[in-house]
């Protein structure tokens, strides 16, 4: 079964603090939901337009998430939202019900959906 899972997090706009938030919302996606490598399908980050030091599916690289599609692109902006923002969405393999899925939103970035933040 192939569920889906959200994450969003804040950081500089510098290549160091881009890798660094992105590696810890994915590896806590991961261990929150118990998934491995090889579970997961393919992922979409999106930044927001104040972040263009680094692609953040190069640090998904770097955790060894090689075989997986990964794609990178530009939030929509809207007047007034989040700035310095990296998101996610995880495609993945899993016995877990959709609804049993945990989101992981950090860094400030739980105003974006304070009804998931645990």
């Amino acid at each position: 079964m192939q569920c889906s899972v959200r994450g969003a997090t804040t950081c500089e706009n510098t290549k160091k603090s881009i890798f660094t938030a992105s590696r810890e919302m994915l590896e806590r996606i991961m261990q929150r939901n118990n998934i491995a490598i090889g579970d997961i399908a393919s992922a979409v980050f999106t930044c927001t337009r104040d972040l263009t030091a680094a692609y953040p599916a190069a640090a998904a690289r770097e955790l060894g998430i090689t075989a997986a599609g990964l794609l990178c692109v530009q939030e929509m902006h809207v007047d007034g939202s989040l700035e310095r923002c990296v998101r996610v969405l995880v495609l993945f393999n899993s016995e877990l019900k959709q609804n049993e899925v945990r989101h992981v939103y950090l860094n400030g970035a739980q105003v974006l959906r304070p009804d998931l933040v645990e």
